[in-house]
């Protein structure tokens, strides 16, 4: 799985995965343009969009889709280091469920990719690369 990022213009940049392209800028207060999300909301997108597919997924498998499912999710602002902290997701149904199945939903939505890669602290290799000097 990559994504390759390159610089629009000044903290404006292109996200290239597949075939597809999102763009991320900062808000005007911040030196941007606020043409796209900031990286902490994409990084909550993407919390929020593995939740509700395994939302959906819970729902037709069990033929409970009746509807939307739609997700939100908060995090908070954090300092020392700078970071985001305190995420909930709040997953709201179509439809009414026994609390059974609501149970089942959260054993699902708990099984996302994004939720386990967050609770899990993964190895991250920062890579810095330059053209050769020449002297």
């Amino acid at each position: 799985m990559q994504v390759d990022v390159r610089q629009l213009d000044n903290v404006k940049f292109s996200i290239h995965a597949r075939q597809h392209t999102v763009i991320c800028d900062q808000p005007t207060e911040n030196g941007g343009f606020d043409e796209g999300m900031t990286p902490p909301e994409l990084l909550l997108a993407s919390l929020g969009s593995c939740a509700a597919f395994y939302a959906v997924q819970y729902l037709k498998t069990r033929s409970l889709s009746s509807g939307a499912v739609e997700v939100s999710v908060h995090a908070e602002k954090l300092k020392n280091p700078s970071r985001l902290g305190h995420f909930q997701i709040e997953v709201r149904c179509p439809g009414a469920l026994t609390n059974e199945q609501q149970q089942g939903m959260l054993r699902s939505v708990h099984a996302c990719l994004v939720h386990n890669t967050l609770m899990s602290v993964p190895d991250i290799e920062i890579l810095v690369k330059t053209p050769e000097l020449v002297a």
